[in-house]
C-alpha cells in the first residue's frame, strides 16, 4: 500500500511538473506569436520553449522580451507629445512629395520653409562656430551632447557656458548618463558653481539600481536664443583636434537658422523635462526665415511605435533614380534596409557606402565585414576610408534630399538609442555633401568580393560571431 501511494504521489508530482512546464512554454509561445515581428524569430523561440519547457520559457523571459522598448515607453509615456506649430510651411518638388508626406507621417512635424543649413566638416571650425554662438547668447543656451570631455576642448566649452551664465543667460546642459563615463574626471565638476544648469539623462545608479547601456540619449544639439542651432554627429572631445591620425576623429555637423530651429529646441525641451521630471515647456515663436532650404527634424527612439528613420531611409531609397550615398562609422543595417539597397543597385542606381578602414569598435567592424558580401554581390559599392577615424553620419539621394544627424545605420541607433536627424530638401546642400563625399571616395579603398572572401577562416568565424550579436551591439 505504501509503495502504491508513493508511486501515485510521484505520478501526480510528475504530471503537475509537466503541466506547469507546458503552461510556461505555451505562455511564452503565445507572447512570441503576439509580439515578435519576424516569423523566424517567433518560430525559433516557440521551438526552444517546447523543447526545453522550463528552461526555454526562462530563456525567453530573460532574452526574448524587448524590455528596452517597454521600459522606454513606461518612462516617457507621462510626457506630452511635443507641439511645434509654424506658419512657414514648405512644399517640396513634385517628385519628392510622397517622401515629404512620409516624413510628416512618421515624425508628426511639418516640413518647414525658409531655413539656412551650413554644413561643417572641419572640427576646429565647428567648435569655433559653436563657442561663438554661445558667446553671443542673450537669453538662453540649450546644449545636449552624448560625450563631453573635460580636456582642453571641453574646458573651452565649459568656460564659454559659465561666462554666458554669469551674464544672466539661462544655460542648460543635458549630458547622457552613460556617455559621461567616457570622460574622467566628469565635466560636471568644471560646471559646478558656475550657474550652469547641468542634468544627466538616465545616469547609472546603485540605489535604486539602474545600470543599462541601452536607452541612451545619443542626440547632439546646441540652441541659442531660438535663432540658431547646431546638430549632427560631433561630440565634445580633444580627439577631434589632437593626436596621431589613427586616433583622431573626423565628423560632420551643421549650423541651422530659420523656423526648423524651433523643432530642434522642442526635442531638447522634452528631453530636459524627462531628465529633470520638470514641467512641460515649449519653445518661443519660430524664427523668421533665414534662407531657402526646406527642412524637418526627425526623432527616433525605443519609445516610438514606428521605426521612423528606417521607414524614411526605405522611402528615400525607393525614390532614388541616380545615386544613393551613405557615410557612417557603424554599418550593420537591418534586413529591411539591405534589400532596398540591393534592389536600387541592381536597378542601375549608383549606391555607395563609405566606412572607416579602422573602426574604434572592432566588434562592429567585424560584424560589418560578415554581411558586406550581400551588398557587394548585388552591385553596392563599399569603400574603406583611411585614418583618421570618420564619425560622420551622412545620407543623400540624387540631387535634392539628404539627412544629417546623430543616427548610425545599426541596431543601436535604429532601435535602442534616442536619435535625431535633419531631413533636408535642397539642391545646394546636397551638392555640398556630394562634393565632400566624392572627395573622400576618391582617396578611399574600394572593397571587393575578393577582399571579403580572402579573409582567413578564423577571421570569418570571428566576424560571424560578432554578427550574431549585431542586434545588441
Amino acid at each position: 500500500m505504501l509503495h502504491n501511494a508513493a508511486m501515485l504521489t510521484s505520478q501526480i508530482v510528475q504530471t503537475a511538473i509537466a503541466t506547469a512546464g507546458f503552461a510556461a512554454a505555451a505562455a511564452a509561445a503565445i507572447h512570441a506569436i503576439l509580439y515578435k515581428r519576424r516569423p523566424q524569430s517567433a518560430f525559433g523561440w516557440i521551438a526552444v520553449c517546447f523543447s526545453l519547457p522550463f528552461a526555454g520559457a526562462l530563456l525567453y523571459y530573460l532574452f526574448g522580451i524587448n524590455r528596452v522598448r517597454t521600459r522606454a515607453r513606461k518612462l516617457l509615456q507621462r510626457l506630452p507629445e511635443p507641439l511645434c506649430p509654424t506658419e512657414f510651411l514648405g512644399t517640396p518638388p513634385p517628385l519628392l512629395a510622397p517622401l515629404a508626406r512620409l516624413g510628416e507621417a512618421v515624425s508628426g512635424w511639418p516640413l518647414t520653409a525658409g531655413n539656412r543649413i551650413d554644413v561643417l566638416n572641419d572640427s576646429g571650425e565647428t567648435f569655433n562656430a559653436m563657442i561663438a554662438a554661445i558667446d553671443g547668447a542673450r537669453e538662453y543656451v540649450h546644449f545636449a551632447t552624448y560625450i563631453f570631455d573635460g580636456g582642453p576642448v571641453g574646458k573651452r566649452f565649459a568656460n564659454a557656458l559659465a561666462a554666458a551664465a554669469a551674464r544672466g543667460v539661462d544655460v542648460r546642459v543635458l549630458l547622457d548618463g552613460f556617455g559621461e563615463l567616457y570622460s574622467w574626471p566628469p565635466v560636471r565638476r568644471l560646471l559646478r558653481g558656475t550657474g550652469v544648469k547641468f542634468v544627466r539623462f538616465l545616469p547609472p545608479r546603485l540605489f535604486p539600481p539602474s545600470v543599462s547601456i541601452n536607452l541612451r540619449n545619443h542626440r547632439k544639439s546646441l540652441i541659442v536664443d531660438g535663432v540658431v542651432a547646431f546638430t549632427g554627429g560631433v561630440n565634445i572631445r580633444d580627439r577631434y583636434l589632437e593626436g596621431p591620425a589613427e586616433r583622431r576623429i573626423v565628423d560632420l555637423h551643421c549650423r541651422v537658422a530659420g523656423p526648423v530651429v524651433a523643432q530642434v529646441e522642442t526635442v531638447f525641451l522634452r528631453d530636459w523635462q524627462f531628465a529633470t521630471d520638470g514641467p512641460a515647456e515649449l519653445p518661443g515663436p519660430p524664427s523668421m526665415p533665414a534662407g531657402a532650404t526646406l527642412c524637418r527634424t526627425v526623432t527616433d527612439g525605443p519609445d516610438t511605435d514606428l521605426d521612423r528613420l528606417t521607414a524614411l531611409y526605405i522611402g528615400a531609397i525607393g525614390q532614388a533614380r541616380r545615386r544613393i550615398a551613405i557615410m557612417t562609422p557603424y554599418f550593420v543595417p537591418p534586413r529591411e534596409l539591405i534589400t532596398p539597397l540591393q534592389a536600387a543597385a541592381l536597378g542601375g542606381v549608383d549606391v555607395a557606402v563609405i566606412l572607416p578602414a579602422q573602426n574604434n569598435l572592432w566588434f562592429i567592424h567585424a560584424a560589418t565585414r560578415h554581411m558586406l558580401w550581400e551588398l557587394l554581390d548585388r552591385g553596392v559599392k563599399v569603400y574603406y576610408q583611411p585614418a583618421p577615424f570618420v564619425h560622420s553620419k551622412m545620407f543623400y539621394v540624387d540631387d535634392h534630399y539628404a539627412q544629417i544627424g546623430s543616427a548610425n545605420l545599426d541596431a543601436r541607433s535604429l532601435r535602442l538609442n534616442f536619435e535625431m536627424n535633419l531631413e533636408i530638401y535642397d539642391r545646394d546642400v546636397v551638392t555640398d555633401l556630394a562634393q565632400h563625399f566624392e572627395n573622400i571616395r576618391g582617396r578611399s579603398h574600394a572593397v571587393t568580393l575578393a577582399d571579403v572572401d580572402g579573409r582567413s577562416f578564423g577571421t570569418k568565424v570571428l566576424d560571424g560571431g560578432a554578427w550574431l550579436f549585431s542586434p545588441y551591439l
